[in-house]
C-alpha cells in the first residue's frame, strides 16, 4: 500500500511555531509526517545550534511527526533516502511559498531537471507573504496548504535576529522549547 509521506526538511535553528503550523496543515493531505534534519546543507553553512541540539528541540516540540536525519541535503536526495527506508511512500515536501519558488526557480544546470524531480516528489506549499502559483505544467505536483497568515513572519532567522537584538522572540517558538532556545542561543 502506498502511503503519502509529508517531509518537512529544514535547519530548525531553532524550531518555530510556523514549523508546527506547517505540520498541522499538512496532516490533512498526508498519512505520515517526518521532520528531516540533513547532516549537510548544500546551500548554506551549518551554524548556530549543533545537530544534536536541533534534534533535541524537535523532540521537545514533538507533534504528530517523526524526526530523522539524512545524509543528503537536496530535496531529491532526501526523498530518495527516505524512500529507501519506506519503499512504498509517495514523497510530498512541505514548504512555504518562498521555498517553493526557490525549488522551482533554481538553476539546476540543465533544462527539464525540475520536471524530473517533480515526477518523484510533490510539493505542499503554504502561502507565505503571498500565494504560490506554480507553472501550468507542474500544477499536478503542487498542492496548497492552509496556514494562518500570522505565521508569515515566523522564521528561525527572525528568532535568532530578535534574540541578538534583545527583542521579544518567545511568541515565535513553541513554549516547550523556550528553555532550550534560551540555553542554546542566549549565551
Amino acid at each position: 500500500m502506498i502511503t503519502r509521506l509529508g517531509i518537512l526538511a529544514g535547519g530548525f535553528n531553532p524550531v518555530t511555531r510556523a514549523h508546527l503550523a506547517l505540520v498541522d496543515a499538512a496532516r490533512e493531505q498526508v498519512d505520515h509526517i517526518v521532520c528531516v534534519v540533513p547532516r549537510v546543507y548544500p546551500h548554506k553553512e551549518f551554524h548556530g545550534a549543533a545537530l544534536e541540539q536541533r534534534l533535541e528541540m524537535l523532540d521537545a516540540a514533538r507533534g504528530a511527526y517523526d524526526v530523522e536525519l539524512t545524509d543528503g541535503g537536496l530535496f531529491i536526495d532526501i526523498a530518495r533516502e527516505l524512500r529507501t527506508r519506506r519503499p512504498h511512500a509517495e514523497a510530498w515536501f512541505i514548504c512555504g511559498r518562498d521555498a517553493a519558488e526557490r525549488i522551482l526557480g533554481w538553476d539546476y544546470g540543465e533544462a527539464g531537471v525540475i520536471d524530473r524531480i517533480l515526477s518523484e516528489i510533490g510539493l505542499l506549499v503554504a502561502a507565505r507573504r503571498g500565494e504560490f502559483t506554480p507553472p501550468d505544467h507542474l500544477r499536478n505536483h503542487v498542492r496548497s496548504l492552509a496556514v494562518p497568515p500570522e505565521f508569515d513572519d515566523h522564521s528561525s532567522s527572525e528568532v535568532r535576529r530578535r534574540i541578538s537584538a534583545g527583542e521579544p522572540w518567545e511568541h515565535m517558538v513553541p513554549e516547550s522549547v523556550e528553555h532550550l532556545v534560551r540555553k542554546i542561543y542566549l549565551r
